[in-house]
């Protein structure tokens, strides 16, 4: 995907600049023929969606209040339509929730306010004590009578291979 500011209109190319500062000329063709997606086109405000997962030792209705308490304050998200959160699947170690919400002035950057949100969502859960959780795996042992030295190498690093 390309974002980017329209600079130039000319007769066989397009000068688009990026939020790096970095210009491209696109084919006139390429508009044409692709599908190019306007964030201003009839409209500038746009929806910005956060995942966040919690533990399922959690209360999902708190997180998902705090969600959107976290979008409340901020000057660039959009009172109406109004922030929502929601439930949004169960996944193998922890349940996945998303935040909604709108702002109208997305050629100011949308990353910045997804940055400024999560640090208020970390903040918020750790506050209330819900913890993002982190992926584990548990590795068993099935035959308990094998005897592995306590000093042997890696596989990989084992200089006979």
């Amino acid at each position: 995907d390309n974002f980017g500011w329209v600079q130039e209109l000319r007769g066989r190319y397009v000068v688009v600049r990026d939020r790096d500062g970095v210009e491209s000329l696109v084919p006139n063709q390429n508009l044409i023929t692709n599908s190019v997606i306007n964030w201003s086109y009839s409209d500038q405000r746009v929806r910005l969606r956060l995942p966040v997962m919690i533990s399922y030792e959690d209360d999902p209705e708190l997180a998902l209040e705090l969600l959107v308490r976290a979008t409340s304050d901020h000057p660039r998200i959009l009172v109406d339509p109004a922030p929502v959160s929601r439930l949004m699947s169960f996944e193998n170690y922890g349940m996945k929730l998303e935040a909604r919400f709108w702002i109208r002035d997305p050629m100011n950057g949308v990353n910045n306010v997804r940055s400024d949100v999560n640090r208020k969502i970390w903040k918020l859960f750790k506050e209330h004590g819900i913890k993002i959780p982190v992926a584990q795996q548990e590795v068993r042992v099935l035959d308990p009578g094998i005897d592995l030295p306590r000093n042997a190498l890696p596989y990989d690093a084992d200089p006979r291979r």
